[in-house]
C-alpha cells in the first residue's frame, strides 16, 4: 500500500498534463484536489481515475476568479487541515501572428490564464504551503525560456511565469516553501494549442507581410512530424517526481530535448546563437542543437 504524501491542489485539471498529473500524484500516495473551471468537463478526467483504481477531490477553480480561488483554498483547508503542495498547470494556448493581431485583446487573455492565474494561485496559497513547509510548482514550457515563432503571447506569458518563479524562490525558501518550474516541449497526446476551427491557410491569410515566413515556419514543423515530443504521463512522471524529491532544482526540463534547449539559451550570453537558431525555423530549414 502506497504511503500517504500529503495534500497537491492542481489546477487545469480536465485534460492533459493536468488530468495525467492528477491521475500519477494519486498514484504516488497523494491526496488530490483536481480543479477544473467547468465543473462539466471532468468526464475524461473522473473515467481516467476509475481507469486508474484512484480517488481524486475534484473541485471548481477558475484561476482568473480571485474569488474562485479564495473559495476553493478555504474549503481544502477545511477539509484536509492545510495544503502541502500546488501544481500551476492550468493554461490557454494562441497561435496568431502577434504583430498583426487587430488588438491586444488575445494577448490580454493569455496573459491573464498563463500568468496572472499563477500568480494569484501561488499568493493565495502561499500561506498554506508556508505552514506546511510545502512546495510550490509551476508547469512553464521551453517557450517561456526559447522564444518560439508566432507563438508570442504564449511564449510571453511563460517567460513572466519563469521570471515571476525564479524571483520568487529564493524568498520562499527562506520561508521553507521550495519552488520549481518543471519545463515540458512539445507534448503529442493533448489538445492543447489544437484550434480546430484554424488552418494554415486561415492563419497565413491573417499574417499580412509575415505570409512568407509563416509558411517557413509551418513547413519546418512539418518536416519534423511537428516535434514528435512527449506524452503527457511522461511529464507527470517529472512534475511529481518534482513533487517528491527530497532536494529538487528550480528548474527541471522533462526531456534531453528540452534540456538541450535550455542549455544553448542560458549559455548564450548576447542572444546571437538563439536568434540564428530561430531564424532557421522561419525559414524553413532546421539547425541540430543537441545537450551540451
Amino acid at each position: 500500500m502506497t504511503a500517504r504524501r500529503g495534500t497537491v491542489l492542481i489546477t487545469g485539471t480536465s485534460s492533459g498534463i493536468g488530468l495525467a498529473t492528477a491521475v500519477t500524484a494519486a498514484r504516488a500516495g497523494f491526496s488530490v484536489v483536481a480543479t477544473v473551471r467547468d465543473p462539466d468537463r471532468t468526464r475524461e478526467l473522473r473515467e481516467e481515475a476509475v481507469r486508474a483504481g484512484v480517488a481524486l477531490d475534484v473541485r471548481r477553480l477558475d484561476v482568473t476568479d480571485e474569488e474562485s480561488i479564495a473559495t476553493c483554498l478555504r474549503d481544502v483547508r477545511e477539509t484536509y487541515g492545510g495544503l502541502d503542495a500546488v501544481v500551476n498547470n492550468a493554461g490557454i494556448s494562441n497561435f496568431d501572428p502577434t504583430m498583426e493581431m487587430s488588438t491586444t485583446q488575445a494577448l490580454r487573455a493569455n496573459l491573464e490564464v498563463n500568468f496572472f492565474g499563477v500568480v494569484a494561485v501561488s499568493r493565495a496559497a502561499m500561506p498554506l504551503l508556508r505552514a506546511a513547509g510545502g512546495r510550490l510548482l509551476s508547469v512553464g514550457s521551453v517557450h517561456g525560456v526559447v522564444g518560439q515563432p508566432f507563438n508570442e503571447a504564449y511564449a510571453a506569458a511563460k517567460f513572466a511565469v519563469e521570471g515571476f518563479m525564479e524571483s520568487l524562490a529564493p524568498v520562499a525558501a527562506e520561508h521553507g516553501v521550495r519552488v520549481c518550474v518543471v519545463v515540458p516541449g512539445f507534448v503529442h497526446d493533448t489538445r492543447f494549442g489544437y484550434f480546430p476551427d484554424v488552418n494554415r491557410q486561415t492563419i497565413q491569410a491573417a499574417s499580412g507581410p509575415y505570409a512568407r515566413t509563416f509558411s517557413g515556419y509551418i513547413d519546418r514543423l512539418a518536416a519534423q512530424g511537428w516535434g514528435g515530443g512527449q506524452s503527457k504521463w511522461e511529464v507527470a512522471e517529472v512534475v511529481v517526481g518534482a513533487l517528491t524529491a527530497e532536494e529538487p532544482p528550480f528548474r527541471i526540463p522533462t526531456s534531453d530535448r528540452v534540456a538541450g534547449y535550455l542549455a544553448h539559451k542560458l549559455a548564450d550570453g548576447d542572444g546571437s546563437a538563439v536568434q540564428a537558431l530561430a531564424r532557421t525555423w522561419v525559414a524553413g530549414t532546421e539547425a541540430t542543437v543537441r545537450p551540451t
